[in-house]
């Protein structure tokens, strides 16, 4: 696509955007009497207007209908998770009986590595990218732990090159291959929560099948920003968070996929719980734990309703907008946003997300070499609201769905007169 610098260009993109009425079904932060630049979706995304009609609902219920909410609710809570099944496997890319929302990202990705990280004394390592986000780190290095082996020797990391800032593809598929013997897991993150660089999860996957090993994604910012193809791509397992790209709140409920193939497997071990028994034999409150034969048979607690109102309201919103046009809108953003940065001269900085639009999401991360916090704080007092992390990365992320061209156009020029 063809970009124009000047203010007319983004005008007439945001006229001809077939999206553009998205943008006010959000709340949108305010500074002095407008409205804040938000580009921080990547971290937690606007809430829907409808998300407080969602909650009434739920709050009405409850007061009129009290336990009696669980068989006669509007949406009855006994069921509530099943609601999201369909939706999310469009979203995800999966079958209906694949996906579930329950706990959050981390609790979900312990629960999920105790049935799919098994290892014995000869296969027993996991595949991760260097400089994953913390909790993924943590995740792993405890469950390795746990399971009595030496993260030192049990963890593989792969990170960019020396004087890089990307992860290589063939270092992934290399690694995988020299470690075949021993590897039980590649465990890797859709997108990159610091470079906003794209994996190429279909490829690494069949890498790691054929070395023997299982494939498992953290999704968190992938989720609702890229169009994924799990049942595809065969993955085995992936987990997400419902908070960032997904609009459904701080904290709010995650999802979990799991291959049918696994889903359907109630001899895999799991954690049990109630929640997770079939509803044939759950009320007959007896011995012996008899899982769902779909990804519901992870659940283990009763649908935390009031976790899962604000996906429930944004997820109409994507099933509205439909995934591909969120996909197309956020490519032309990106890539506007992108030919805009690189006009500007006054600032000592680099992007290290991918500049194919394959390779990354709405996210682009501004490599700072010198005064990066203090850029960022001036951005703040501009009224931009992005996030920094350390060492030196401004990420920028405009959202599709209640993002504008002009957004991107006023960033830049605000940015053109921050030294």
């Amino acid at each position: 696509m063809v970009y124009a610098s000047g203010p007319e260009f983004a005008r007439q993109m945001d006229q001809e955007d077939p999206l553009g009425r998205f943008r006010e079904q959000f709340h949108h932060p305010k500074h002095g009497t407008g409205q804040a630049i938000y580009f921080c979706g990547n971290s937690l995304g606007l809430e829907p207007r409808r998300t407080r009609q969602a909650f009434e609902q739920e709050l009405s219920d409850w007061g009129d209908l009290a336990v009696g909410g669980y068989m006669n609710a509007k949406n009855p809570w006994l069921i509530y998770q099943l609601q999201f099944c369909r939706p999310l496997s469009s979203i995800m890319g999966c079958l209906e009986h694949e996906v579930t929302v329950m706990n959050t990202l981390t609790v979900n990705l312990h629960l999920l590595m105790l049935g799919f990280y098994r290892p014995n004394a000869s296969r027993y390592k996991i595949l991760m990218e260097a400089g994953a986000f913390p909790s993924d780190q943590y995740a792993i290095e405890t469950q390795v732990r746990f399971h009595q082996f030496d993260p030192r020797d049990a963890i593989i990391e792969i990170g960019p090159r020396s004087g890089e800032k990307l992860i290589r593809q063939e270092d992934i598929l290399s690694a995988i291959g020299e470690h075949k013997d021993s590897l039980a897991l590649v465990m890797f993150g859709g997108i990159n929560y610091y470079t906003g660089q794209l994996f190429d999860m279909e490829t690494i996957t069949a890498c790691a099948h054929k070395a023997g090993a299982l494939a498992g994604f953290d999704l968190a910012h992938a989720a609702g920003n890229v169009p994924v193809a799990l049942h595809q791509w065969d993955v085995d397992f992936a987990v997400w968070c419902s908070y960032k790209y997904l609009n459904a709140g701080p904290g709010a409920v995650g999802g979990a996929y799991i291959h049918e193939r696994f889903a359907k497997d109630s001899q895999m071990l799991r954690m049990g719980g109630w929640w997770g028994n079939d509803e044939k034999t759950r009320f007959k409150m007896e011995k012996g734990f008899l899982p769902k034969a779909d990804a519901s048979g992870w659940n283990i607690s009763t649908a935390q309703v009031f976790n899962m109102v604000g996906l429930k309201a944004a997820l109409g919103l994507f099933e509205e907008a439909g995934m591909d046009n969120i996909r197309k809108k956020s490519e032309k953003l990106t890539g506007y946003l992108s030919f805009l940065l690189g006009q500007i001269k006054t600032l000592d900085f680099e992007i290290i997300t991918p500049s194919e639009p394959g390779c990354r999401g709405a996210q682009l991360s501004l490599f700072f070499r010198d005064k990066g916090k203090t850029i960022h704080q001036r951005m703040t007092d501009c009224g931009i609201i992005v996030d920094y992390r350390e060492p030196g990365v401004i990420r920028v992320a405009p959202a599709p769905l209640y993002n504008s061209f002009q957004d991107v156009y006023r960033f830049a020029e605000i940015l053109k007169n921050i030294h």
